[in-house]
């Protein structure tokens, strides 16, 4: 299952880091819409591909539920996301899209373990 999720997870972080890369580097928008943006785009994408590649969708809460949670879920890794982007680009002075790529990964950790072990798990 985490090899898929992986996969979906690469998917999407490509998502975020092209819209991301375009937007803040090539077009020099502000660093911090940018990233609220490419953030929702590429957890659109996760959540789509997750349900139809990794997790059953509807085993533990009606679907609406189950995308209320994914919401949160993702709002509380948005939160994660733009804290180490700031740390990373204001205080440590890092290249945006290492910083990026950072956060990436912490969230990517934090949305499996919400999702697998909470969202997604199977009733007992």
């Amino acid at each position: 299952m985490i090899v898929r999720y992986f996969l979906v997870g690469g998917t999407a972080a490509l998502v975020d880091w092209v819209l991301f890369g375009v937007l803040a580097q090539l077009l020099g928008l502000p660093w911090f819409p940018v990233a609220l943006f490419s953030f929702l785009a590429a957890t659109l994408v996760n959540y789509i591909l997750s349900i139809r590649h990794v997790f059953r969708s509807g085993t533990r809460f009606s679907t609406r539920h189950e995308m209320a949670l994914v919401f949160l879920v993702s709002g509380v890794g948005l939160i994660i996301n733009q804290s180490i982007l700031w740390i990373l680009i204001e205080r440590a002075h890092w290249n945006m899209l290492l910083g990026k790529i950072q956060a990436t990964g912490v969230v990517f950790l934090w949305n499996y373990g919400a999702r697998r072990f909470f969202i997604f798990r199977p009733r007992q």
